[in-house]
């Protein structure tokens, strides 16, 4: 039968499947399945999501009998002796089969009325026909749908079997491991399914032959894999962590130690040890598509679903211990952890060092960079051996400028704001080390090597100068999209402030403006928490002063320059701040300029007006926002050309603009930003971070203020004496009160390097007297189950959109199916490019040498998930792909 006819049998069988008759299970009709289709290609095009969702909703029997026949031909299959012979037990019928299940799955997932029998179908204990009566059958295999039929005379046999549902993943994960099929064949009298690691690295050192046709076997069923484990995609953000998902369950606590091991090392080293930069025909990238990438995706989401996976409580005891998370945290050999950093910091560097490519857009874009930094700071949370590797040979510098780079170039993307956000985080994870603060010390050299969006002009300084500066950037230029962990990045200067020394002059300035914004009247009356930002500036500044005070003579003599600031804050009242908030809106109107929004208390009582200014559109220290005016000059020298953006504009409407954004409720952000400033208090200094445990009533939520606008927020005198006195003013006016007379105020003549060698004299011959320095407190990040959701959202949102990347304009596993963890919206068709051609010819058309578009994260062609993202471009001729992006990120 040629493919065209075998197409048109197959499409006619699917059209016959939804039909009111019920066809019998021993019929024929059901080895079309596994025997026409002659690609996967043919399995999702001409099994439509329409013919799907007919059967389920009119059919569902022929549905069952059709999951319960492919699924027990796999299995024959993977127990037949000779498979995978092409005569007898042809692997076609396998990856059929496997095509089939990977099809259906994600429809009967999304219909809530199936949820129960979902339950009993694939959950539920079962009989099946024994190994007698297999071999009685010649033809289709399938489970008895009435366990309870006592057999007669002649009638095949039956033995209890365990969950349908189970038996597929053992099948899948034995098939991973099958000689001949996914791995090489096994010498006569061997086992069938050898446990080896595909690839050498973590755990093998022997590299083991491999085919193009075995890595697109393994492909096939990693996919599926993913597929049963997507149940998490239909269900909310805030059900989904603590009701789990029973199949990820089952993969994550397998008791067998050698099949854990051998997943985990396989998965890992393939995604290790891929290098996109080895050598190609420049642009092969834009006519064919490289299976082993497609591989090496796929090996990187299944492994960061099943190691990030919490375990749901089982109300009856502690849960199940998550064996992935559990060994990948056991690994300690430093060969192992060189191994993983370099592969990690490979894929990382790859957009840097895309942007300086002898032909522009030459190099294949990385998919999964967003999964790699995941990968690290599951790796970072779950192993601390690793955590001090990285410190200890100062590789944490890297990756601090890697994740800089992705948080700062992506800052302003709404599409990218789960990314940004992660990526604070990880810097959150690395800097509550003590030796991560104090290797910040080092020299930074080489800056002038970095792409354009994180080189900082005329920088000549330490890490921790690198850092902040940074960290100031994204306070200052993020139009707002990032207020929700504006109290993250304030902890990571906390977490190393301590450790800090020779603070430069811009950092030290950057550190005196932000504390100009965040006491500015406009920012502390916009919402009731506000404060809390501010205090948790001013306990890094303490931390500087009282732990290396003699260390830090330009940020003590920043201090000294905005006295007056910090004495106007000690005084501050709510009479104080509204003359100061009219007299700014005066000077404004004099001046030709709108008024601040929310500047004045009547706006602020109004509740459409928007009261939350961010620290994007508050001026320098010397602006109308500061609060007095010191006599002195600006604080310090300014060696960076950084302006504060001006407040987010409304984007210009036009395109049909879309999104995958997490489903959680707006108050996740309270709980993504660790813990109260009560509660870090009272922590014991040195108490063990990054304890994600499994059980849910380990992960607290945090008491951080909630960043968001209160509705009908009004400032009032009694709210101001509830934080005022609270504030940690003490060390930083007593410093100024011992200081202030023997640092003489600057003449015109006087240069910066003068002017610090004079404080720095003074500081010397000054003991700090009546200040005693305080415990270090370290700010963790708290998960909680609204933060997992947020998290597992997050990653569903990659895994997703990296979907549609793989398809090419081929139907996707997910693609037009109901998903509630996050929202999908299409986009407006985009032009053909170099990297998303028609034909030839538009691949080596006259635009080869210029410029291809703006770097992106996720490469062109890729629609991403409201956590990380880029634009979708069509296909040859094919439907368009949704564009996701974020409309409602936590």
């Amino acid at each position: 039968m040629g493919a065209s006819d075998s197409k048109l049998s197959f499409k006619q069988g699917i059209f016959r499947l939804s039909e009111p008759k019920q066809i019998p299970a021993d019929d024929a009709y059901w080895t079309g399945y596994w025997e026409l289709p002659e690609s996967s290609e043919d399995v999702f095009s001409l099994f439509s999501a329409a013919d799907i969702r007919r059967t389920r909703d009119s059919n569902l029997a022929n549905l069952e009998t059709l999951i319960l026949a492919v699924s027990s031909r796999l299995c024959v299959l993977r127990n037949h002796p000779s498979f995978p012979d092409p005569e007898l037990a042809p692997e076609r019928d396998a990856l059929n089969c496997i095509r089939v299940l990977t099809r259906l799955l994600p429809y009967l997932y999304e219909a809530d009325h199936l949820e129960a029998w979902e339950e009993q179908f694939f959950w539920a204990a079962r009989r099946k026909r024994s190994r007698r009566g297999q071999l009685a059958r010649t033809e289709v295999i399938f489970d008895e749908e009435d366990p309870d039929q006592t057999p007669t005379q002649g009638e095949p046999e039956f033995e209890k079997a365990q969950p349908l549902a189970e038996e597929i993943i053992d099948t899948l994960i034995d098939l991973l491991f099958f000689s001949d099929f996914t791995l090489p064949r096994a010498p006569p009298g061997k086992s069938k399914v050898t446990y080896a690691i595909w690839q050498s690295g973590v755990g093998c050192n022997t590299p083991v032959a491999s085919t193009k046709e075995y890595e697109n076997n393994r492909t096939e069923i990693l996919r599926l894999l993913l597929a049963f484990a997507s149940k998490s995609m239909y269900m909310s953000a805030n059900v989904l962590p603590v009701k789990g998902v029973k199949a990820i369950t089952y993969m994550a606590t397998c008791p067998d130690k050698q099949v854990v091991l051998s997943v985990l090392c396989s998965l890992l080293n393939t995604t290790i040890k891929y290098n996109p930069a080895s050598w190609r025909v420049p642009y092969d990238h834009v006519v064919f598509k490289d299976h082993k990438q497609i591989l090496v995706t796929y090996c990187l989401q299944l492994l960061l679903v099943l190691v990030l996976y919490p375990i749901p409580e089982p109300g009856n005891g502690p849960p199940p211990k998550n064996f992935f998370r559990h060994f990948l945290g056991r690994l300690h050999r430093p060969q192992d952890f060189q191994f993983i950093v370099d592969g990690m910091t490979r894929v990382l560097n790859q957009p840097l060092q895309a942007t300086t490519a002898y032909l522009p857009g030459s190099h294949k874009s990385l998919s999964w960079a967003p999964e790699m930094i995941m990968l690290f700071w599951e790796t970072l949370q779950c192993n601390k051996r690793f955590r001090s590797f990285i410190i200890d040979t100062d590789r944490a510098h890297d990756f601090v400028v890697l994740v800089l780079y992705y948080a700062i170039d992506q800052r302003n993307d709404p599409s990218k704001q789960g990314l940004v956000r992660m990526c604070i985080f990880v810097l959150q994870t690395m800097s509550v080390e003590p030796n991560f603060g104090k290797s910040l010390n080092k020299t930074f050299e080489g800056q002038e090597s970095l792409p354009a969006s994180i080189r900082i002009p005329n920088f000549h300084g330490t890490y921790a100068d690198y850092l902040i500066t940074s960290i100031y950037t994204l306070l200052t230029t993020s139009k707002g999209k990032l207020d929700a962990i504006y109290p993250a990045l304030l902890a990571i200067i906390n977490n190393i402030a301590a450790y800090i020394k020779n603070l430069g002059r811009a950092p030290s300035s950057k550190l005196l403006q932000l504390f100009a914004s965040m006491s500015s009247p406009s920012f502390l009356f916009a919402n009731e928490n506000n404060h809390a930002l501010l205090r948790s500036l001013l306990e890094a500044i303490n931390a500087i002063i009282e732990h290396q005070y003699q260390n830090n003579p330009n940020l003590v003599y920043a201090i000294i320059r905005s006295r007056k600031k910090f004495q106007a804050l000690r005084d501050f009242t709510l009479e104080s701040g509204q003359e100061e908030i009219e007299r700014q809106n005066q000077i404004r109107k004099e001046q030709g300029s709108e008024p601040q929004r929310a500047d004045s208390i009547d706006s602020l009582r109004s509740p459409t007006t928007p009261r939350t200014p961010t620290l994007s559109n508050v001026p320098e220290e010397n602006g109308a926002f500061a609060i007095g005016d010191d006599d002195d000059s600006d604080v310090g020298d300014h060696h960076e050309n950084e302006t504060p953006q001006s407040p987010v504009q409304p984007t210009a409407g036009g395109s049909r603009s879309v999104s995958v954004a997490s489903s959680v409720d707006e108050t996740v952000p309270q709980q993504l930003r660790g813990m109260s400033e009560k509660a870090r208090g009272k922590r014991p200094v040195g108490q063990p971070a990054f304890s994600r445990q499994n059980s849910m009533t380990s992960l607290s939520g945090s008491g951080m203020p909630n960043l968001a606008a209160s509705e009908f927020f009004t400032p009032s005198a009694s709210w101001i004496e509830t934080w005022l006195p609270e504030l940690p003013l003490h060390t930083i006016l007593t410093l100024i009160t011992l200081l202030s007379p023997k640092i003489a105020p600057p003449t015109p003549s006087t240069t910066s390097t003068e002017a610090a060698a004079a404080a720095l004299k003074a500081m010397q011959s000054t003991p700090l007297l009546n200040i005693e320095p305080s415990p270090i407190r370290v700010h963790l990040f708290e998960w909680s189950p609204l933060s997992l959701g947020w998290y597992e959202s997050l990653l569903w949102g990659f895994i997703f959109t990296s979907e549609m990347q793989v398809a090419k304009g081929t139907v996707g596993v997910w693609n037009g199916t109901s998903i509630r963890l996050f929202k999908v919206q299409e986009a407006a068709a985009q032009t053909p490019s170099l990297l998303a051609p028609r034909g030839a010819v538009d691949a080596v058309g006259s635009n080869l040498v210029q410029r291809i578009g703006s770097l992106n994260l996720r490469g062109q062609g890729r629609a991403t998930s409201g956590n990380g993202n880029a634009t979708a471009t069509p296909g040859s001729g094919g439907a368009v792909p949704p564009e996701v992006q974020s409309v409602r990120d936590v």
